[in-house]
């Protein structure tokens, strides 16, 4: 296995991506001929899935059996969960997050795909797309992956014809646009032989575009949030209160979004005071500015209330509070989400009460239909509610801001989550419903 100094691996970027299809479609064998050929794996694990595969009589090694984990665990009836492998060439760091094909298993495809860059939809090319691929693409659009990748698989089966690929890609294509993915890029590729994985594929002369590693390595990721609407929720407040730092006052998070400057006028919300970054601490060390992903302090000019759940964002771009909120949801629980249901809400570090007001729809993905008024949503339905907090919380739409814009429910009994949630419109969002009851009910 060859390695990678620390030098290299601080120059390369990080690309988060998620991988989804059918069953038998070849993704745990897309997944270990990625990890074999890129050398992405210890001699020890080759060693014990040679070792397997030749228990089971098979000549050359089934790179399949280096996702056997999850497989098992469903085979015993553990919970399934999203797996995350990670790995890394001279060019980029990756994170993997392997999902579930099944359809009882969608939310864990929403989990794994929530923070992803980029979605990898994969189709055997035999079958072609099918009511799983759409399912996976109106996810994916759903929750505005910026990348999506078709692999149509399997190519070795049906001998390697253009046509086949180019019908396929088509058909995916149209239906994603529909649906409002920004971009699709389809590669011909035999996890199997291992075409178009790493190496470019002999048998495919005719296909012209990048690997399917080469177009990991090299997809831009310029859809930085650093360029983004700045956001702090505020995690902790440190007051040392020591001789050396007698009036030490600083909020501490990790910038969700945006760029911080000193000299900027911020706004707390939901309180709505004013002040102006008087210091920025990253590290120990004092800085000018800070952005996306860096967990820092801020001091203000002003002493104010300030405390864990507060959100510090420029004032000249805030966002507005409501009690009110909207979303696309995906319900994750095995109890039924209703109207009625009383929940927390945890949006950034903030957590409040609410009541479900209305669920106006209930999605369905294989048509993109909506059932109007379905009263409940039971787990791995998608659709759209409307939730009153207890308290104003300052939103971002989703389409604006996937990190202020998303929150999960929670039941209050126990603490399950229930339900994870992207606040605006999803790609079809239901005629607004007049809600008959008003008010009326509320305690808060």
């Amino acid at each position: 296995m060859s390695t990678i100094t620390s030098e290299e691996l601080s120059a390369t970027t990080l690309l988060r991506f998620a991988t989804a299809g059918s069953v038998d479609d070849g993704k745990s064998t897309l997944v270990g001929r990625l990890l074999h050929d890129s050398k992405s794996i210890l001699s020890d694990q080759l060693e014990a899935v040679e070792r397997a595969s030749a228990n089971r009589g098979q000549d050359t090694p089934d790179l399949a059996l280096l996702t056997d984990g999850l497989r098992a665990e469903r085979e015993q009836g553990i919970t399934i969960d999203v797996a995350y492998r990670y790995f890394a060439t001279p060019r980029r760091r990756f994170i993997l997050a392997d999902t579930p094909g099944h359809v009882q298993y969608t939310r864990n495809m929403v989990t794994g795909a929530s923070t992803a860059e980029l979605t990898v939809i994969l189709v055997d090319a035999r079958n072609g797309v099918v009511e799983q691929t759409r399912r996976h693409a109106a996810i994916a659009a759903l929750l505005r992956v910026p990348h999506v990748v078709l692999a149509v698989n399997k190519m070795d089966l049906v001998e390697y014809r253009e046509t086949v690929f180019a019908e396929i890609a088509e058909e995916f294509t149209a239906y994603a646009s529909e649906l409002g993915v920004p971009e699709v890029t389809a590669i011909p590729i035999s996890a199997l032989a291992g075409d178009n994985v790493v190496d470019p594929s002999a048998n495919m002369d005719w296909y012209g575009g990048p690997t399917f590693l080469e177009h990991l390595e090299t997809v831009p990721v310029s859809h930085d949030l650093a360029h983004c609407h700045a956001r702090l929720p505020v995690q902790y407040v440190i007051r040392p209160q020591t001789a050396e730092h007698p009036d030490y006052r600083g909020y501490a998070g990790q910038i969700a979004a945006g760029t911080f400057h000193v000299g900027e006028a911020v706004t707390v919300l939901p309180s709505g005071r004013t002040s102006t970054i008087a210091g920025i601490d990253l590290l120990g060390e004092p800085v000018e500015a800070a952005w996306t992903t860096q967990s820092v302090t801020l001091l203000l000019r002003d002493d104010i209330d300030i405390s864990r759940g507060d959100l510090i964002v420029p004032t000249k771009d805030a966002p507005p509070t409501t009690q009110d909120v909207e979303a696309t949801v995906c319900h994750v629980a095995d109890q039924p989400l209703t109207v009625g249901h009383r929940v927390l809400i945890k949006h950034g570090t903030r957590t409040v009460k609410a009541i479900v007001k209305d669920i106006p729809s209930r999605l369905t993905l294989d048509d993109l239909s909506l059932h109007p008024h379905p009263g409940q949503l039971v787990a791995n339905d998608i659709g759209r509610v409307k939730i009153r907090t207890s308290q104003p919380l300052p939103v971002d739409s989703y389409a604006d801001s996937r990190r202020t814009g998303s929150f999960i429910l929670i039941d209050p009994a126990d603490g399950t989550t229930l339900t994870a949630g992207m606040v605006g419109e999803s790609f079809a969002s239901p005629e607004p419903v007049k809600d008959e009851s008003d008010d009326d009910g509320w305690d808060f």
